[in-house]
C-alpha cells in the first residue's frame, strides 16, 4: 500500500512576529514542496499551518504519515484534542485553548484520512526535517526583508 509522507515545520522571527511554514509531501516517486508565511503570528500557529496545508493538499482519502518536530502539534492532535472538545475548548486549567481555529481545521482534515503522527527530533540530520525547517525559516525571513 502506498503511503503519503508529509514533513512539516513552522518558524517565527520573534514570538509573535513574522512567521513561515513549510511542508514536503512524498508520494511514490514524487515530491511536492509547500511554503507560506504570515506577517504577525506565533511559532505554534506556523507549526499548525504547515500540517494543515500539507493535509489540505491530499485530495482523496489515503494513508498519511505526518512527521513534525513539534510536540505541541503531535500531542495536541493525538492526546489533548478530545479533551478540549469535550470540555468546550477549555484546557485542563479551564482556560480557552489557544489556536482553536487551527485545531478545528486540523481535526477536520485528519478525519478525512488515516493519519499516523510521528515526532522527529529537530536539527538531528533528518533530511526532510532539515529541508522543511529551511522552507519555514526562509518564508519568515522573506517578510523581514520587505
Amino acid at each position: 500500500m502506498e503511503i503519503i509522507q508529509i514533513y512539516t515545520d513552522g518558524s517565527c522571527l520573534g514570538n509573535p512576529g513574522p512567521g513561515g511554514w513549510g511542508a514536503i509531501l512524498l508520494y511514490k516517486k514524487s515530491k511536492k514542496i509547500l511554503q507560506g508565511n504570515d506577517p504577525e503570528t506565533t511559532n505554534n500557529r506556523m507549526e499548525l499551518m504547515a500540517a494543515i496545508k500539507g493535509l489540505e493538499t491530499v485530495k482523496r482519502p489515503l494513508p498519511i504519515h505526518v512527521f513534525t518536530d513539534s510536540s505541541y502539534v503531535k500531542d495536541g492532535i493525538t492526546k489533548w484534542l478530545k479533551g478540549w472538545v469535550r470540555n468546550g475548548w477549555k484546557t485542563a486549567n479551564k482556560k480557552p485553548v489557544k489556536n482553536q481555529d487551527l485545531w478545528e481545521q486540523l481535526a477536520a482534515l485528519e478525519a478525512k484520512h488515516d493519519v499516523v503522527w510521528n515526532w522527529v527530533k529537530a536539527h538531528n540530520g533528518n533530511k526532510y526535517n532539515e529541508e522543511v525547517d529551511d522552507l519555514a525559516r526562509n518564508a519568515a525571513e522573506k517578510l523581514k526583508d520587505d
